[in-house]
């Protein structure tokens, strides 16, 4: 029997748009404690400022301008707006994480293991509410949307180019614990985020 898709309500919208945010800065603030690199246009960013000394900020910019424009021509303003609104949390809770939790002693593994956890129950959320975190992100949202990709196994792959070329700053133990992270962000999304799973709609 088909199931019948019902349309998220705002208010619905606007707590899962706050709570998939903290999951994720939850996991940034991991992450950083661990000194690990994550995925998708963040870390190509980030890798990119380590490189050519550049600031972060403006290379953030520049490498997602690209998806920003394909989630305005194929996935609609309200995507977009919704996705900027996710970043803005994002980067908001981020910087307030720390001084709501500390850590006196964090081992790598969990940290590998537990953020990307947070990272893929956040984007999951997200995605479910027609919104994503911007670069990668947005593409394979619209792939999944347009042709039934999944969505979790394009944003692994993705993040799998940035993770080789994280070999160049980080050391052999970093990457290999970022990959892990990586690989459990993207499954829980390519699990549970796929074409007829979910019946919720935007």
């Amino acid at each position: 029997m088909p199931q019948t898709s019902i349309r998220h309500r705002p208010h619905e919208d606007a707590i899962a748009l706050v709570l998939g945010s903290l999951f994720v800065a939850l996991g940034i603030a991991f992450y950083a404690k661990a000194h690990l690199l994550t995925g998708s246009t963040v870390g190509a960013a980030l890798l990119l400022s380590y490189l050519t000394k550049t600031g972060f900020a403006p290379l953030f910019l520049l490498v997602n301008l690209p998806f920003f424009a394909l989630a305005i021509v194929r996935l609609g303003w309200l995507f977009t707006l919704k996705t900027l609104a996710a970043v803005a949390l994002v980067s908001l809770f981020s910087r307030l994480t720390p001084l709501w939790i500390e850590f006196g002693h964090l081992n790598a593994v969990y940290a590998a293991v537990i953020g990307g956890g947070l990272f893929g129950i956040g984007l999951l959320i997200l995605f479910r509410h027609g919104m994503s975190l911007g670069g990668v992100s947005i593409l394979a949202f619209y792939l999944q949307e347009r042709y039934g990709w999944r969505a979790g196994y394009l944003q692994l792959g993705a993040d799998m180019v940035v993770m080789a070329v994280s070999c160049l700053v980080l050391s052999a133990e970093q990457v290999a614990l970022s990959v892990a992270g990586v690989t459990v962000l993207c499954l829980i999304v390519g699990m549970n985020h796929r074409p007829g799973r979910y019946a919720g709609a935007n």
